[in-house]
């Protein structure tokens, strides 16, 4: 199964659209997590067109968002696989801990908010923030992660759009 990860997309706050050099990591694309900040319904259903989408609310995600009913977390079963989404992961230290915790049974858990590309094992436990494809904020550049689960294991990858 194709995952493409995404996360703090942030149109039209920030963008007026979701970068053209996504188009091909959507073509991919057989799942969609987004993991929030979206900050407009449209993106959602811009993104619904190329693959089903499960998507968390963000911090700034405004009320045409909310009243989507979007949850502040997601676990899910894809391809044998767990996998946990919020968006807010909070501080950096701590975080596989807190984060574990909060989803112990998730092989792996994907979080944005910082714009930050994470994607590190620990503890058996991937943490995989896919950064933003839209504002790179003290990224090194706009950036997605590619999810590839077969026979119930996980490989990631983040990569520039």
């Amino acid at each position: 199964m194709n995952v493409l990860v995404l996360s703090d997309t942030h149109v039209p706050d920030h963008a007026r659209a979701l970068p053209a050099s996504l188009g091909s990591h959507l073509e991919w694309a057989e799942v969609i997590l987004h993991a929030g900040d979206l900050t407009s319904a449209d993106v959602l259903a811009e993104l619904r067109a190329y693959a089903p989408v499960h998507a968390v609310l963000g911090n700034i995600d405004g009320w045409d968002v909310r009243s989507l009913g979007l949850p502040e977390a997601l676990q899910l079963e894809l391809e044998g696989v767990q996998v946990a989404m919020i968006h807010d992961s909070g501080q950096r230290v701590g975080r596989e801990r807190r984060l574990r915790r909060r989803f112990p049974d998730a092989g792996v858990i994907v979080f944005g908010h910082s714009h930050e590309p994470v994607d590190t094992v620990a503890d058996g436990v991937r943490f995989l923030n896919p950064g933003s494809p839209t504002w790179k904020r003290r990224a090194a550049g706009p950036t997605v992660a590619r999810m590839t689960i077969a026979g119930g294991v996980a490989e990631t990858a983040i990569v520039a759009v």
